[in-house]
């Protein structure tokens, strides 16, 4: 049962489109608006601050809440994530290595699926950075302070966030294989080929759904974060 049920709950909860919710809240189809995403970054920019963090916040927890249930109930002998919860152990299966590293894996790509492809809004959606991000705390916790920081520095010198996110999402795998080869795992056969291959899918598809960034960035014409100026200041 686990098999099936939690990859289909990760894409339902996926699925949900919490920016253009918000926005709708305020009275704003977000559609309309900015980019036309739905994703925190032109909530943020059309509605206001507090909504887009609002929105960040609840976009990540659709991919971290149904990829850690994913991991807490499909397990393989020996499989330690700080992440799990200890609580659904009764409700738990395990199964050989492989086969519950792949449905793990499927999982949290089912939670980006549905957001990027949500059928509430005729399969369209937001470019899948946060539920990424939410994706990959459950599954490889440490790696995501690693990706924040790039993160930061690449937004901090450019002022694009869209920037910022097509380079952390390429260089995701090569980080998700250096703390493979670092902890031993690629030496002794161990390391987790699934989540490899996992990690360049989703990066392959943010990059894609930055494609329109990319050409705005080549054009001159992408949206940059500005700081705005102090009081007193012209």
């Amino acid at each position: 049962m686990q098999l099936w049920l939690c990859p289909l709950l990760a894409f339902l909860l996926g699925s949900i489109p919490f920016g253009l919710l918000i926005a709708k809240a305020k009275g704003i189809d977000i559609r309309q608006h900015g980019s036309g995403n739905i994703g925190a970054t032109n909530v943020l920019r059309v509605v206001g601050k507090k909504y887009g963090i609002t929105c960040l916040i609840l976009d990540a927890l659709k991919g971290l809440i149904p990829t850690i249930i994913g991991i807490s109930l499909i397990r393989f002998a020996g499989m330690k994530n700080p992440m799990m919860i200890s609580a659904l152990d009764p409700f738990s299966a395990e199964f050989p290595m492989l086969t519950a590293q792949v449905m793990q894996v499927i999982t949290g790509l089912c939670a980006i699926l549905g957001h990027n492809y949500s059928p509430w809004v005729g399969f369209k959606g937001g470019k899948g950075i946060a539920t990424s991000a939410g994706v990959l705390i459950a599954m490889m916790p440490a790696a995501i302070v690693i990706l924040l920081i790039v993160w930061l520095l690449v937004f901090l010198i450019s002022r694009y966030v869209s920037l910022a996110s097509i380079v952390t999402a390429a260089v995701l795998p090569l980080i998700t294989l250096w703390g493979s080869w670092f902890h031993g795992k690629i030496q002794n056969g161990t390391w987790n080929k699934p989540l490899f291959v996992f990690t360049i899918i989703i990066a392959v598809l943010a990059i894609w759904k930055h494609r329109s960034n990319i050409q705005r960035l080549r054009q001159g014409t992408e949206n940059r974060f500005q700081r705005k100026p102090k009081p007193g200041h012209v």
